[in-house]
């Protein structure tokens, strides 16, 4: 399992980078803002959604902030928290390489698996997904 993971996502992000200059990390960190509430989240939140330590989430909000696709926005009520927020670039960039990156999990999993092996194939992956309930259980914060 973790081969097949690691060589799906070595060449998914591959081809995002060639084609749109994004990281597998890059893509899923500006698809979490724009469906996030506002278009954006507390960079802590980010960290923990995209599963990076937070020296992790700082290099990857850095860089696309440096593209644009990205600001970096401070709390009214509480200046010890920043948020990462979407820019009009970010939604534009993710929407164009949305397209081919979909498109490119579509081809590799279409191409090795029929549509009720994918249904049990997602069915049994959720199973290693944490709830809601789970979220943080073996964690001290």
């Amino acid at each position: 399992m973790l081969r097949a993971h690691a060589t799906a996502t070595r060449g998914l992000s591959a081809e995002l980078l060639e084609e749109h200059g994004l990281t597998l990390n890059d893509y899923e960190a500006l698809l979490r803002l724009a469906r996030a509430d506002d278009g954006q989240l507390r960079r802590v939140d980010l960290s923990r959604e995209l599963l990076l330590t937070p020296s992790g989430i700082t290099r990857l909000l850095e860089g696309l902030e440096r593209t644009g696709y990205v600001e970096r926005r401070n709390c009214a009520g509480d200046a010890r928290v920043t948020y990462a927020a979407i820019t009009p670039g970010g939604r534009q960039k993710l929407k164009e390489a949305g397209r081919s990156h979909v498109a490119s999990i579509r081809e590799l999993f279409g191409a090795r698996y029929s549509d009720e092996e994918l249904v049990a194939l997602s069915e049994l992956l959720d199973r290693l997904t944490p709830g809601p309930e789970e979220e943080g259980a073996c964690t001290v914060e």
